[in-house]
């Protein structure tokens, strides 16, 4: 199991004029690769269990925090398009990648936990 303290987030959606706005939704989006790229992330082609670690708020009480600390999230952003954006980062053809398992999870902090199953069918 590998964890990198890099805050997950979703794919935005992208059009041709993207290459040179200079929306912030994009700036964030490129910044988040150059940050996977950075830290050398590795994915398995089969048997990968992804888990993105969503910062809790700031406002919410202690009291919430504790409630909601490896919870499940299920919120936006959707877990398609975290994974998207993970795997685009990492690939520029990611067709090779059959078998992956995704979880999201409320923590204190922004993470990408990366484990391998290994009894998956290889």
């Amino acid at each position: 199991m590998k964890i990198f303290n890099i805050t997950p987030m979703g794919k935005p959606r992208m059009t041709r004029a993207d290459k040179w706005k200079k929306r912030d939704a994009v700036l964030r989006y490129r910044a988040f690769c150059d940050e996977v790229r950075l830290h050398g992330l590795v994915m398995p082609e089969s048997g990968g269990h992804i888990t993105f670690v969503i910062p809790m708020p700031a406002s919410w009480s202690l009291k919430k925090r504790a409630a909601m600390s490896g919870q499940a999230h299920q919120q936006k952003p959707d877990v398609d398009n975290m994974i998207k954006a993970l795997m685009d980062a990492l690939f520029t053809d990611d067709a090779h990648i059959w078998d992956v398992r995704v979880t999201k999870r409320w923590g204190e902090k922004g993470q990408i936990v990366i484990s391998k199953n290994e009894r998956a069918m290889e």
